[in-house]
């Protein structure tokens, strides 16, 4: 929603927006019927409460046609998009990701900018950038600029951003500075729980970690995370500062910065909430907390302390149960890769491999198949390193090497335990890759996961373990190599060519034609302008043919099985990924990002 190039009907006009101005603005541009216009009016008059609105919010809220483009109603997003255009001046989705709250917080106080209903979104040496939904109203610009002694650059945004934002950065701001001074003396007792934790937490030299600034600061965080569609929330300590990251599709991003002192309290509250030793700061520890979204969806994390240079490193793996659990159609199978993995799961008895590195989407795949595969007469076991996500559908165990309870230990209890379907956490040496086969060969359903590059060399994993070949010919079904690849935003993917060389590359070996559409990242305010939202999986599925079952031997030639898997109907990674990329999903470039290494030649299928 674009303002017209042949009339700005606001142009000119100084003072605070009004709303009847604004609806005729609206009418002559074109965006609104006249009709509509009175009834906007109409209510807005009848209606007290909504008087302190903002008449772009008065009017977005009214959910009217857009005569421009009928098929979708006129916006808050784009109501101000236009008004930027009518003022002349930029306009900007606010991303909080990319804005130094401690450095713009420091440049007008909260009263101030509440006053004027502006928020500092940039500041730098001899320029400060404000954002306001008040493009007419510029008598504080000239002010500012005077006591600042900086030029003052003006941008358009909501104003339910505008109001959220000042809430947030200066709130959040203030606690960090208050929690900082309580660090430094001066600290309020009234603020701790009660007497005897003020005690133990003084022990431990983090008075503060149960302060209500630190609280505000902690609760801020994880609804922030699970709002940009966090998966892990990095904690780590700096000799000037503590940086907080998120990893976001696949990719860490900074997002802020504490103090020092701060970054100890929060650590210490998080360490509270997970039940860890607040006290032991020497050695690695390991927590979960349940917790609950701003929509009200339970949310796990799984909290992991790691001892540095300048204090503990903290990693919080989020788990949506609605993220980490899903329809097989949302794991990126195609319809191929779902008949072949639903023949491989839904047997009585075999052992079946998922392979990838860490972050490659194994757990969500174990997950969304125990979940399929977990009916009332079905008992299913799970013994994991730590457990990823509690769920009512299993009977699950976690691994607790200070009592001598393994993997290879957990799998023996769980066979006295009489299961159907056992999930091994990850198989890790030859004595759980025993226990493994025998569950397998006494009629068990075993699923687990390798760290492999690929499906066929999950093959040469378990020889090199030391699993005997002839048991791996009797009880491994199947083998399945993953990664993860981000998705183009479908709110904004461009069509394009398809470069040959990149096809060339990443089909390597494999005569596939061309696509003929392809597209390309654009970014927009769905995708915070990095063009991709979300991401999927590709898959690499190997069936242990009886063919493949001959070739197995104590000293496999990988080349050769690989060729012979290959020659059975194995796609390799690329090849799916080619695919994703044929329907529209994905990027050659995105994909290249994550394919393994090519080991050995590739040959076309007969």
């Amino acid at each position: 929603m674009a303002a017209s190039p042949q009339s700005k009907p606001l142009l000119g006009r100084r003072g605070r927006l009004e709303l009847d101005e604004l609806l005729a603005a609206l009418v002559v541009d074109g965006y609104v019927s006249a009709e509509d216009a009175r009834h906007v009016r109409m209510g807005s008059r009848a209606g007290r409460s909504v008087v302190e609105l903002n008449p772009l919010v008065l009017v977005a809220n009214a959910k009217l046609t857009n005569r421009r483009d009928p098929g979708r109603p006129i916006s808050l997003e784009g109501l101000t998009e236009w008004l930027a255009g009518q003022a002349g001046l930029p306009y900007l989705k606010i991303d909080p990701m990319k804005i130094n709250v401690a450095s713009v917080t420091q440049v007008v106080s909260h009263a101030y900018a509440q006053r004027h209903r502006i928020l500092p979104v940039a500041a730098a040496a001899g320029e400060v950038t404000f954002a306001t939904a008040e493009p007419f109203d510029d008598g504080w610009a000239s002010d500012l600029a005077h006591m600042l002694r900086r030029d003052v650059h003006r941008v358009v945004a909501s104003p339910i951003d505008i109001n959220r934002y000042l809430q947030e950065f200066y709130g959040v701001q203030r606690s960090i500075q208050l929690a900082q001074d309580a660090k430094a003396g001066g600290y309020d007792t009234s603020a701790i729980l009660n007497f005897e934790q003020l005690v133990e937490l003084g022990k431990a030299g983090e008075v503060g970690a149960d302060d209500r600034h630190v609280v505000h600061i902690v609760d801020w965080l994880l609804q922030y995370a699970f709002e940009q569609r966090a998966s892990d929330i990095h904690l780590e300590p700096r000799r000037d500062a503590g940086l907080i990251r998120f990893r976001i599709d696949g990719v860490m991003q900074k997002v802020f910065e504490l103090p020092p002192p701060v970054m100890t309290a929060v650590t210490a509250r998080i360490k509270i909430l997970s039940r860890m030793d607040v006290a032991e700061k020497r050695r690695p520890q390991d927590g979960r907390i349940k917790t609950r979204s701003a929509a009200g969806r339970e949310v796990e994390l799984r909290i992991s302390t790691m001892p540095t240079a300048f204090g503990e490193k903290v990693v919080m793996r989020i788990f949506d149960p609605d993220i980490v659990a899903k329809d097989f159609s949302q794991l990126g199978f195609s319809d191929g890769e779902d008949a072949t993995w639903r023949s491989l799961v839904e047997r009585p008895h075999g052992i079946v491999l998922v392979t990838g590195p860490t972050g490659s989407g194994k757990t969500t795949t174990l997950y969304s198949t125990l979940k399929h595969l977990a009916r009332p007469e079905i008992n299913v076991c799970t013994v994991e390193d730590p457990i990823e996500m509690v769920s009512p559908e299993f009977n699950q165990m976690q691994v607790q090497a200070s009592i001598e309870l393994d993997f290879a230990a957990g799998v023996r209890t769980l066979l006295r335990q009489d299961p159907d379907i056992i999930m091994v956490g990850e198989i890790r040496d030859l004595e759980t890759a025993q226990m493994a086969v025998q569950a397998s060969l006494t009629g068990h359903l075993v699923l687990s996961t390798l760290h492999t590059n690929d499906a066929p060399s999950a093959v040469t994993r378990l020889l090199d373990l030391g699993v005997p070949h002839y048991l791996i010919q009797s009880t491994l079904t199947g083998v399945v190599a993953q990664r993860l690849v981000r998705t183009l935003c479908p709110h904004c993917k461009q069509e394009s060519t398809q470069d040959p060389d990149e096809w060339t590359a990443l089909t390597h070996g494999w005569t596939l034609p061309l696509p003929g559409r392809v597209f390309k990242p654009v970014g927009c305010l769905e995708c915070r302008n990095t063009g991709f939202l979300g991401r999927t999986g590709i898959y690499e599925m190997m069936r242990l043919s009886p063919r493949l079952r001959g070739l197995l031997s104590a000293d496999l030639d990988l080349g050769r099985f690989g060729a012979a898997a290959l020659a059975e109907g194995l796609q390799p990674l690329r090849i799916s990924a080619a695919a994703q990329v044929a329907r529209g999903v994905t990027t050659v470039q995105e994909v290249l990002t994550v394919l393994p290494p090519i080991e050995h030649e590739p040959i076309d299928p007969p």
